[in-house]
């Protein structure tokens, strides 16, 4: 195949042979290379087959797709991030000069235990968790904690878009900036390509910091297209966090409009306001993001609750923040997703909005299923991401024949990332249940143990489930071939979505 595209060439631009003598040489050097680094670089079964078939089908162009998009600079860029994180860690640690400055560790809950060691971040009692309202109103509580702050607004955004919102939000950052507070914001060079370059000058010029997460540099060897910040964080004053699924944009400001096209659609999320304890984890996942991106160690003290800080309460929530990404051998998100399923006894009921599970994560929803447990998925009806969505309805099948229930949610495009087991434990995040977020992703999410806290986000399951519709065994049988055809090549694709 190799040596008939290098005939073929040659034939087109009438090069003598030597040149396609050299041509079929880097040709085959080229396929090689790609084969031996798609074989030992260690991911799924699913994502290396799909390589090596694309490599050995589409010869040359395969094999550049894999070094452009996965390896190497997916593992040299996640070797980047780890070092940068543990150097941050460490300088931390020798600066602090006192052990009492981090937040006491708790013991309990498994699922708590296993973050903590997924993570090396201590989980900490007595906080308050707050569930956000929905999309707009959370706009307006963002713009008064910003506005309110007195020493630091760090903000981390996947999406910041050119729109009202977006350049709203810049500006509420400036205005912070001139006052003299301290103004850092991190934003992916990706997710964030739009971003309103002039207010981003302008936030530097009044004194903030800002830095694009992993922009493209060919001189630098940086080609990790794949490899994206998809975090949503505030930190303000070491006192109050945000995090969970919202960008910043125009999509979020209404909820409910006439249907139109997916990408026009108002989107449905969920989002934490958190104080206590566990805001120094947060400022701390920050700090090693900022230096990262910026090259720059913060102080110590910079992610340290001030003095005046609130005292943790005595009837609060038990939090662990959880970081997670490409740089971890044990991705975080997904295996704090497969935990959390697998050891639900009573109810599991997941949201997500692109729904691309892999084997662990499909056996531990059926498995539970299959133990009658409530195991219940809700998505969107129609989707942002078309292809996503195809891909997602492959598995309703597998899901359904295994005691699964699956929900669509029609008024508006769901965003929500969230997690609830037995009443007991949630998950708030910005981790979609896909491959994408549980390999490539840098993603951060809260686990919450607090059964009044799980209650409010089950409450809110089930009112969004009033407004969906259930996706029944007979409905997905009734397919037509080409719909299921079309389902199936979405998912042969689902390794790299």
């Amino acid at each position: 195949m190799v040596e008939n595209l290098g005939a073929w060439i040659a034939s087109l631009t009438g090069a003598q042979t030597p040149w396609a003598f050299l041509f079929l040489t880097l040709a085959i050097v080229l396929e090689v290379s790609a084969l031996v680094r798609t074989l030992t670089r260690g991911y799924g079964v699913q994502g290396t087959v799909m390589w090596v078939v694309l490599i050995l089908l589409v010869p040359v162009a395969g094999a550049l797709a894999f070094f452009l998009l996965v390896s190497p600079s997916v593992r040299r860029v996640a070797l980047r991030r780890r070092r940068a994180a543990a150097q941050l860690r460490r300088d931390s640690a020798a600066r602090a000069g006192a052990a009492d400055r981090e937040p006491k560790a708790v013991e309990g809950d498994a699922l708590i235990d296993l973050a903590a060691s997924l993570t090396d971040l201590p989980p900490t009692a007595g906080n308050e968790v707050e569930l956000l309202p929905n999309d707009a109103p959370t706009f307006r509580i963002f713009e008064e904690a910003i506005a309110s702050a007195r020493r630091q607004v760090w903000a981390e955004y996947y999406i910041i878009r050119n729109d009202l919102s977006g350049r709203r939000f810049l500006q509420l950052l400036i205005e912070r900036a001139r006052a003299g507070v301290e103004v850092r914001l991190l934003y992916d060079a990706m997710g964030s390509a739009r971003i309103n370059a002039k207010l981003v000058r302008e936030l530097i010029a009044a004194g903030g910091r800002a830095h694009a997460f992993l922009p493209m540099n060919v001189l630098r060897r940086r080609f990790a297209v794949h490899l994206r910040n998809h975090r949503k964080l505030i930190v303000v004053d070491g006192e109050t966090g945000f995090v969970g699924g919202m960008n910043i944009g125009n999509e979020y400001f209404r909820r409910h409009r006439p249907r139109s096209a997916a990408a026009r659609q108002p989107f449905h999320d969920s989002h934490l306001r958190l104080r206590g304890p566990c805001i120094e984890a947060l400022a701390r996942t920050f700090g090693e993001d900022w230096h990262f991106a910026a090259q720059e160690v913060l102080p110590p003290s910079a992610c340290v609750a001030p003095a005046s800080a609130p005292p943790p309460a005595s009837d609060g929530s038990i939090v662990a923040v959880i970081p997670s990404g490409p740089d971890q051998e044990f991705n975080a998100s997904a295996f704090a997703h497969f935990a959390a399923i697998a050891s639900a006894r009573r109810r599991v009921w997941l949201t997500t909005p692109y729904f691309i599970p892999d084997d662990a994560a499909t056996a531990a929803l059926v498995s539970s299923a299959l133990r009658r447990v409530d195991v219940r998925v809700l998505v969107p009806y129609r989707s942002d991401e078309r292809i996503a969505t195809m891909a997602a309805r492959w598995y309703y099948g597998k899901m359904l024949r295994g005691g699964v229930r699956i929900f669509e949610y029609e008024p508006a495009m769901l965003h929500a990332k969230t997690l609830v087991v037995d009443g007991a434990v949630a998950l708030v995040g910005s981790a979609n249940a896909d491959i994408r977020s549980w390999r490539l992703n840098f993603e951060l999410g809260a686990l919450v143990a607090d059964p009044r806290f799980a209650r409010h986000l089950e409450e809110r399951f089930v009112r969004d489930l009033a407004d969906s519709r259930e996706v029944t065994l007979e409905q997905v049988e009734r397919q037509g071939w080409r719909t299921r055809m079309v389902h199936g090549v979405a998912r042969l694709l689902s390794p790299i979505l």
